[in-house]
Formats: C-alpha cells, sequence, structure tokens
C-alpha cells in the first residue's frame, strides 16, 4: 500500500476527536481489536470511544475476519452503559447503521449490520454486550470503515469497496469519525426515550434488504 498521497490522512488526529464527543477517546496505533479493548478496560465514561489506525484481529459477524490495515480506516466501538431491555440491544446495531447511512451519502443498509456502496460492503457493525449480576454492564458497538484504501486483494477485490475508491480522493477520517459520532448519539438519545420505533420508516427505505 502506498501513502504518499495521504501525508495529511494517515495518522488519526485524537485531539480533534476529543472534542466532539462527552465521553473519552483512548487511542492506539496498533491493537488486536478495538471491540476486545473495549471489553477489557476498567472504569469506562458512557458514551466514550476506543479507536486504533491499525487491527490485527479485527472481527465481523459470526467471528468472520474484518481486515483492518493501517493508516487508511476507520476502526473503532462505542462504549455505552445502557438501561434497558436485552431484547431492545439489537437496535443498537440498527442505530448505528443508520447513522453511518446518513453520513455517507449514496449508501444503503444490508441489515442487520452491513453499510453498502453500491452492491459492495463499505462497512460493517459489530455489536457486544457483557453482564454483570444479571444486568447489562456494557455494550460495544463496534465500526469499521474501509476509507481510503485504494484496493483489495483476492476475494475482497469482488466484495468490498472504499470511499476513495468510490470518490476518487482520499477522506479526512477525523471529521468523519466525528459526523459519525455526533449522528449516532443524537438517535442513541431519541432511542433510549422513545424506542426504535421513530426510526423504523427511515430505517426500511435505507436498507437494501
Amino acid at each position: 500500500m502506498d501513502f504518499k498521497y495521504f501525508d495529511d490522512f494517515s495518522k488519526i488526529k485524537i485531539e480533534k476527536i476529543k472534542k466532539c464527543i462527552s465521553g473519552n477517546v483512548y487511542y492506539k496505533a496498533n491493537t488486536e481489536s478495538t471491540n476486545l479493548d473495549a471489553k477489557l478496560a476498567e472504569n469506562v465514561p458512557d458514551k466514550s470511544v476506543f479507536i486504533a489506525d491499525n487491527q490485527t484481529k479485527g472481527r465481523g459477524r459470526l467471528g468472520r475476519e474484518w481486515s483492518s490495515p493501517p493508516g487508511v480506516g476507520i476502526w473503532m466501538s462505542i462504549y455505552l452503559k445502557p438501561q434497558i431491555p436485552v431484547e431492545d440491544i439489537s437496535n443498537l446495531t440498527l442505530i448505528a447503521g443508520l447513522a453511518i447511512s446518513r453520513i455517507i451519502e449514496n449508501t444503503t443498509i444490508k441489515w442487520p449490520n452491513d453499510i453498502l456502496f453500491g452492491d459492495k460492503k463499505l462497512a460493517g457493525i459489530l455489536t457486544e454486550m457483557s453482564m454483570e449480576s444479571g444486568r447489562i454492564k456494557n455494550v460495544i458497538v463496534g465500526i469499521g470503515i474501509n476509507v481510503n484504501n485504494q484496493e483489495f486483494s483476492g476475494e475482497l477485490s469482488d466484495k468490498a469497496t472504499s470511499l476513495y475508491i468510490e470518490n476518487g480522493k482520499p477522506t479526512e477520517r477525523e471529521k468523519l469519525i466525528c459526523d459519525i459520532l455526533k449522528e449516532f448519539f443524537s438517535i442513541y438519545d431519541i432511542f433510549l426515550q422513545e424506542g426504535f420505533s421513530v426510526f423504523s420508516n427511515e430505517y426500511t427505505k435505507k436498507c437494501a434488504t
């Protein structure tokens, strides 16, 4: 991968992101998985975010490997402490999908956890819940977005795409992260008060499946 065109985009500038959310921002240049980092962390405030430039063991739904190379994508996990019934946790995946599809134009949702650009996968969501003494301890909403990837090798070339491939220019990851987080938390706060039904029609319209 040649980063010479992305000198201003290849390292995430965390200070910008800290200004756009109420929780903490935890950053690693390299990690196995931001979801794993979030699950193992202690004393994490609600609405915090774990971000990495590179994941060595990124995962998708059903344990599938998620390719997350350094310097080109958004690999982050949102840490939540929702006081909601367990059966409503799956709606957090839908909220994340809706937030991403609102911010990134020309995308659709492949239920339950993929974002498509055309017929190729642009982003994925992995939501995991931890219980303690019969109650929800936390929920981790992992988000992976192919941003400045110039190409994909092997079978991924037929299945995956990136914003760079689709738009022909690099994207500032910090701005995209902030836009998506702001949108996610806006939807999330309404969801906590009113449930997911208020978003059902919009979600159905954006859903490719």
